[in-house]
């Protein structure tokens, strides 16, 4: 496979992985408005024939390095992202409580958003 591309789909809130034209991997999130701002990821896929490449660390990884130059935080909803972040504290700064518990309630009140 050739080098992975990640864009972003803000529209479609998608963070993706692009190798050889297609879609190999993708962080879904939304943007928490209140109480603050936060990129909050809430599933991170890749596609069987492409795992264990490091594509979901690299998807991840940037999408902590959007969040910084954007000057927002990340309350991380998914698992793979929270476990990430713990494990790459020098590029995953802690969440806000009171911004993942905001990002529950925006999602319990969206149930067919993801």
């Amino acid at each position: 496979m050739s080098q992975i591309e990640i864009r972003d789909d803000r529209a479609a809130g998608r963070l993706e992985a692009v190798g050889d034209g297609e879609v190999v991997g993708r962080i879904e999130y939304f943007l928490l408005e209140a109480p603050g701002r936060a990129l909050v990821p809430v599933h991170t896929v890749v596609e069987p024939a492409h795992e264990g490449k490091g594509i979901a660390g690299s998807l991840a990884r940037e999408l902590y390095a959007l969040a910084g130059r954007e000057g927002v935080p990340v309350a991380p909803l998914c698992p793979y992202v929270v476990t990430w972040a713990e494990r790459h504290p020098e590029a995953a700064p802690p969440a806000d409580p009171a911004l993942r518990s905001a990002a529950k309630e925006w999602l319990a009140a969206h149930p067919g958003r993801f």
